[in-house]
């Protein structure tokens, strides 16, 4: 990682050689009570890309027979999670009533708004037997018009996500326009999300047009100009226009990005623009008057201080 800290480095001395690259972002492990993710968003170099503000990239994990995740249910304001497995299965419940399995190739899509609370567990059924998982989160900040909507759950399966594949090529369009193609997932703001998974050798040029993007590499090597972008790391790139990825081995990646939406607090799993939002959520929370998960009785405490606290200046 240090090889690549340092020709990140070289990229403000040379446009020429690495003039796609603006930032190199290392993971910061997190332990989630029995699991640990890597987390990119938010962290103290950069706040957002585009409209994501958040990225966790879990697994993968092998639990075996009578093992799995528990996260415990916990509330949200102001964001949408989305959420992709790559292998294994979670099963969501949200103060909806929503019951809903995720499985690889699906997306859940959960618009906080105003207040909702959800679980993520490892479904009974597979926790019987060892399995395998690995899964990315992400978060959208909302629209500061529509920061206080009214929450609302979308599962997209298989057929909302459309694959263009080709020898050595295959890319899933799970969010936004991206190759001729256009997701059926609803966003808030300009958003792209793609899933790519390319063989050693094979090339594949980024989409230019959003404003902010990213590339996080989830397994394999990649290079990009002169940089070798290894497994685990994320290049936030420039406005370079037609920037070109190369597979050194066979490598899945994702390509996130879209349009900034501006000033966020992000503090524990609550996201607004107005403090004050906040506060409110939090309080609501301790007197349990926040929206909660039916037939879950399980809380978690408001912290007293978040690790994730941060406020984009």
């Amino acid at each position: 990682m240090s090889d690549l800290i340092a020709k990140a480095a070289s990229c403000q001395q040379s446009s020429q050689q690495c003039s796609a690259i603006r930032l190199l972002l290392e993971a910061v492990e997190q332990d989630l009570g029995g699991f640990s993710v890597r987390r990119f968003l938010p962290s103290n170099k950069l706040a957002h890309i585009g409209p994501f503000i958040f990225f966790d990239h879990l697994g993968p994990a092998i639990f075996p027979p009578g093992k799995g995740i528990d996260v415990r249910p916990h509330p949200h304001i102001g964001l949408a999670t989305v959420t992709y497995v790559f292998s294994g299965e979670i099963l969501h419940r949200d103060s909806l009533g929503h019951v809903q399995a995720i499985r690889p190739d699906e997306i859940n899509w959960m618009t906080a708004g105003k207040g909702i609370s959800h679980s993520e567990r490892t479904p009974p059924q597979l926790r019987q037997q060892e399995h395998v998982l690995e899964a990315l989160q992400l978060w959208v900040a909302l629209p500061e018009e529509e920061q206080e909507c009214e929450p609302f759950f979308t599962h997209y399966d298989e057929s909302a996500l459309p694959v263009v594949a080709a020898k050595g090529r295959k890319i899933r369009v799970m969010v936004g326009e991206a190759y001729g193609v256009k997701s059926a997932v609803k966003v808030h703001s300009q958003t792209l999300y793609i899933e790519v998974d390319l063989a050693a050798g094979e090339t594949l040029n980024v989409p230019d047009h959003v404003a902010e993007r990213a590339v996080y590499v989830i397994s394999g090597r990649l290079l990009m100009q002169q940089t070798v972008i290894s497994v685990h790391s994320m290049a936030v790139l420039t406005d370079a226009k037609n920037i070109e990825l190369k597979a050194l081995d066979n490598t899945r990646l994702v390509i996130i990005g879209g349009k900034p939406l501006g000033k966020r607090t992000v503090w524990w799993n609550l996201v607004s623009s107005r403090k004050d939002l906040i506060e409110q959520a939090k309080q609501d929370w301790r007197n349990r008057s926040f929206p909660q998960v039916p037939d879950e009785d399980e809380y978690i405490p408001v912290p007293n201080k978040s690790i994730d606290a941060q406020e984009e200046q």
